[in-house]
């Protein structure tokens, strides 16, 4: 089983970036298909992007499409999500995760994702 922690939350201003990382232990990481998800007060957990355990292919939820890109590097077992032009509706816990099945069939199910990290904030002040 694999546990995840994730790190570069913070607060920016409307237009400005961030980059989150989860760092994994009790890897085979590699193995992983993984995803970032998002919770808003109120709201649903929401898928936001995921990555073939390669790295090869990616997928992302039209909301954030053409602003986020999640990238992983195996050798260092981390996952990232560079998010640019941030809203203040893209305000949220974001949390990665990590799936055994391979991300062409896990969707943005929750239950797809075997392992979850405690999640860091992201703030969007307009």
């Amino acid at each position: 089983q694999v546990q995840l922690v994730e790190s570069g939350g913070g607060s920016v201003q409307a237009g400005g970036s961030l980059r989150l990382s989860c760092r994994a232990s009790r890897t085979p990481f590699s193995t992983y298909c993984m995803g970032w998800f998002r919770q808003a007060p109120g709201k649903e957990r929401e898928g936001v992007a995921r990555i073939s355990n390669s790295g090869q292919t990616t997928f992302y939820s039209d909301s954030v499409k053409g602003r986020f890109t999640i990238s992983r590097d195996n050798a260092q077992k981390t996952l990232y999500l560079q998010m640019n032009s941030l809203k203040p509706e893209d305000t949220a816990m974001y949390y990665c995760a990590a799936s055994r099945s391979p991300c062409y069939a896990t969707g943005y199910v929750l239950g797809n994702f075997d392992n979850w990290g405690q999640g860091t904030q992201v703030t969007v002040s307009s």
